[in-house]
């Protein structure tokens, strides 16, 4: 019967959450500003022509090449206007941006009391054009492939989005505790998602008590070892310049919270596919009971826990793979390299992920096999002997 209601409220919570989503995503679309009272504006244009010129001598050690480019605005009030700047380029593979015709870029320019344009700077390629185009190819290889499940991922996905952008940050900016926050929109991450591509079931409730059990893991672990191994929550340059930022953040509970929330997904899919493998199994024979449950789910869980486990690691890995290279390419000794701040930071965070992960597996196996078997299990009755004539 649950089931039935559940189906039945779908269409009109999607359209509820859609319009929540919609809404609260068109304050992204809104361009940067400096404030109110200030003579600089955020542009965007397209380069219309480009002239490499020779630098002059007093810049000529530092500037390799300068651009003269002619630049028209593409948006905003200032639209249609054509401005020219003076790109100096200094052979720096990061801070370079080589400019080329038809070229999109981002751009900040200076106005005066009338709010005429008088001047415009470059400052960054625009890429958002193709983050776009690959996220609506995502979303359609979705819809292909997974239907109306599909859609439904698509609607989780941007629910969690607006959690994550509209709930959890604007919190965390207000100076409200990271841990205990970010528990609470994982929790609710977790049901709204669950709930959605399953519905209402025991499997869901099943697989979000064994999802929140794991975050909890991961958390409290890392609270414990990184207060124990003195980690600052400093090791990244952006934790460092949220000192310079007005507000109280706790920088070390934040590092707590990462760690929960970038252990959320992978615990979330552990604990669903094993509250779906073990609603399965017991469809397809009723008669079983819940050790016999229980022992079916771990050792599915066992199987699923090497490649999890992997994915996790090999994720935080990729993300330190130049800093591993350093460490490489100057010979810098182990026992100096594994108690650097970030290191162990990310190590801290690789491990209590993957062991919140682990322990999801038995949570949510112990927790199906009570939902599915609500009274003691019957003895088998065995079939007495058959006597002869």
């Amino acid at each position: 019967m649950i089931l039935k209601k559940t189906k039945a409220m779908r269409p009109a919570c999607l359209f509820l959450f859609l319009l929540i989503v919609i809404s609260s995503m068109t304050a992204f679309a809104v361009e940067p500003s400096f404030g109110d009272d200030s003579d600089t504006v955020a542009l965007r244009g397209r380069v219309i022509s480009v002239e490499d010129i020779e630098p002059d001598e007093s810049v000529r050690d530092f500037v390799q090449l300068e651009q003269l480019a002619t630049i028209e605005i593409t948006r905003g009030q200032y639209k249609g206007e054509r401005h020219t700047l003076l790109n100096s380029l200094m052979g720096h593979p990061v801070f370079d941006l080589h400019l080329t015709e038809g070229r999109r870029v981002i751009l900040w320019g200076e106005v005066d009391e009338a709010g005429t344009l008088l001047q415009i700077y470059l400052q960054d390629y625009a890429r958002d054009t193709y983050l776009y185009l690959l996220v609506g190819l995502f979303i359609l290889v979705l819809l292909l492939v997974g239907r109306l499940k599909g859609l439904y991922t698509v609607i989780t996905l941007s629910i969690t989005i607006f959690a994550v952008f509209r709930i959890l940050l604007p919190l965390l900016l207000a100076g409200y505790p990271p841990i205990p926050v970010t528990v609470v929109v994982a929790a609710f991450i977790t049901l709204i998602t669950l709930v959605f591509i399953s519905g209402l079931q025991r499997k869901t409730v099943a697989a979000a008590i064994g999802t929140v059990g794991g975050v909890l893991v991961a958390g409290l672990l890392a609270l414990i070892v990184g207060r124990a191994a003195n980690l600052t929550g400093f090791s990244s340059e952006e934790a460092q310049m949220l000192l310079y930022m007005e507000g109280t953040i706790n920088v070390r509970g934040l590092l707590f919270a990462g760690i929960i929330i970038g252990a959320l997904g992978a615990v979330m899919d552990v604990s669903m596919s094993i509250s779906t493998a073990m609603t399965e199994v017991y469809c397809v024979n009723p008669s079983l009971c819940f050790k016999e449950l229980f022992n079916s789910a771990m050792n599915i869980g066992r199987d699923i826990m090497g490649t999890m486990a992997n994915t996790l690691i090999l994720a935080y890995v990729g993300t330190t793979m130049p800093l591993l290279l350093l460490f490489m390419g100057y010979q810098m000794p182990w026992g100096t390299i594994i108690n650097l701040d970030l290191v162990a930071t990310e190590v801290v965070r690789a491990l209590t992920g993957s062991i919140g992960l682990v322990a999801s597996i038995p949570l949510t196996s112990l927790a199906m096999g009570l939902l599915l078997v609500r009274s003691n299990p019957q003895e088998k009755k065995v079939p007495p002997p058959s006597q002869s004539a």
